[in-house]
């Protein structure tokens, strides 16, 4: 038995959760999120709880348990309290700023880069950290993800955009010149 998908995911108060023809729907005071999962999986919701069981012991099912317990989970958190990430911007002249849903950076490019922030994304600038935050978990890493990627650290001067809990392992330059 998988030791995720063994384990019941409470609902707090305030978020209601309904399964029907294989999509499930958690609905909260942020918004509503929806899943749909594979047919030899089962979800059931009893007594404030989810439970998700598998009806064989195939291996594609084996990992569909674990996954799908986790998937819900995050979504009963979203939906209450949401998610958060912050990144940070490091280097000469980089900024960030934000007009409506547009996050407009300096990188250090000849250019500047427009990002348009999706829909059911918010995003915040103070400074030079940005934190984008949403009820999808799945959607804020892949918009904190492409924001990375229009320019990565690097690992001289650690000039670039990296996550606030990231640590750049850095390098030693040039020593100056063989003896």
């Amino acid at each position: 038995m998988s030791r995720i998908g063994k384990l019941p995911v409470a609902i707090p108060a305030g978020v209601k959760v309904s399964v029907a023809d294989n999509v499930i729907t958690v609905t909260g005071a942020k918004g509503t999120l929806t899943q749909s999962y594979k047919g030899d999986i089962d979800i059931a919701v009893k007594d404030n709880e989810v439970i998700v069981t598998r009806r064989n012991d195939e291996m594609e099912n084996r990992s569909y348990h674990g996954l799908y317990r986790q998937l819900i989970h995050n979504m009963i958190v979203g939906v209450s309290q949401g998610f958060s990430k912050s990144l940070l911007i490091n280097g000469v002249g980089y900024k960030a700023e934000l007009k409506d849903n547009i996050l407009t950076l300096s990188l250090g490019y000849s250019t500047i880069i427009d990002y348009i922030v999706p829909e059911g994304i918010s995003a915040a600038v103070d400074g030079n950290k940005v934190t984008i935050s949403g009820i999808s978990k799945e959607r804020v890493g892949q918009v904190c993800a492409e924001i990375r990627s229009l320019r990565g650290p690097e690992p001289y001067k650690g000039k670039g955009i990296k996550y606030e809990t990231e640590t750049i392992r850095r390098k030693v330059g040039k020593s100056g010149g063989k003896k």
